[in-house]
């Protein structure tokens, strides 16, 4: 998961970069794997948008997250983004690596990422956000058609990394996100400065 969708490995390897200026169009259907995390955070699209999109603050929020770097930053809030968290199993932590690319539409609002290194190389990303009666619903969902491994790629993804690896650690990220938000002292001042304030109605 991702915010983020995680992945088994030990770090970097030469990634594969595919990179383009050209609109992403719709979160791509029918993938062999679909990894949906969603809830109902009791908070305002204002104050958990800006957290999910804001990447570079997630270690110092949610404490199985490594690091966030990005390698390139484009504006607005996008990039070229390195992420590493950890997959608890009871006391031991397993260490997942990835590369994406980051889009962000603040209109929408939503989250995209697109990986472009490591072993989820070509999974989509999308956090969306709805207003709603007492908050925001929040959707996570990934999907990929699995490595490109001979014969056992696809079950690989649907059996192992999707349930285990990206629902683990993207469940994580999209609870602690939303703990953040609802916190009496979680800040409500809108964007970082230099963004656009956009309000949301719920439906």
């Amino acid at each position: 998961m991702s915010d983020h969708g995680p992945l088994p490995g030990n770090g970097p390897s030469n990634p594969r970069l595919v990179t383009s200026n050209q609109p992403w169009g719709p979160l791509p259907a029918g993938r062999a794997m679909e990894t949906l995390d969603e809830r109902i955070v009791r908070a305002p699209v204002d104050v958990i948008f800006p957290l999910v999109r804001d990447v570079e603050y997630w270690p110092a929020l949610l404490s199985h997250y490594r690091y966030v770097r990005f390698r390139r930053r484009d504006p607005g809030a996008g990039g070229l983004v390195e992420m590493s968290a950890n997959r608890p199993f009871g006391l031991v932590n397993w260490p997942t690596w990835w590369l994406s690319e980051m889009r962000v539409d603040e209109s929408a609002p939503s989250v995209r990422f697109r990986h472009v290194g490591g072993v989820t190389t070509a999974m989509d990303v999308e956090w969306s956000f709805t207003p709603v009666e007492g908050g925001t619903h929040v959707r996570l969902l990934h999907v990929w058609d699995g490595p490109r491994w001979p014969l056992i790629g696809v079950p690989a993804a649907t059996l192992v990394i999707g349930p285990v690896f990206v629902h683990g650690i993207a469940s994580r990220t999209l609870a602690g996100l939303a703990r953040e938000a609802e916190r009496p002292q979680a800040p409500r001042d809108g964007p970082r400065e230099g963004r656009p304030t956009q309000s949301y109605e719920a439906r």
